[in-house]
């Protein structure tokens, strides 16, 4: 049988976005002291602050679907305004991996709890 589905936690998920949020900002500055040879890093931990602060700042965290839907707006964008980076290219791929993962998070409601700097 199979067990039911756990209620969606917008407070879980405010606080998993600022931890990532917050986490991706070490992330780039750690890249911007080891120089040219972590450009990617770099561009990878800006794409993931970008992508969580965009959801949180812009989309309703208090029901899972409007959630969902937020992100899936976000992922039909043709491009995303984002300075300071390196490589257009390489962190449109990054935002868009970020933007995916958190959808699998959203629409399977697990994951948030989990708040480690590496995942």
């Amino acid at each position: 049988m199979s067990e039911a589905s756990k209620p969606w936690d917008s407070e879980l998920v405010s606080k998993w976005l600022e931890a990532r949020i917050e986490a991706a900002g070490r992330d780039q500055a750690a890249a911007d002291r080891r120089g040219y040879g972590s450009e990617d890093d770099y561009d990878k931990a800006a794409a993931e602050e970008w992508a969580c602060r965009r959801l949180k700042m812009s989309a309703s965290l208090e029901d899972q679907a409007t959630f969902a839907s937020a992100i899936k707006r976000m992922l039909d964008q043709d491009d995303y305004r984002i300075t300071g980076i390196h490589d257009d290219r390489r962190v449109e791929r990054h935002i868009r991996a970020t933007l995916r993962k958190i959808a699998k998070m959203t629409k399977a409601n697990e994951g948030f709890e989990n708040r480690l700097r590496y995942q």
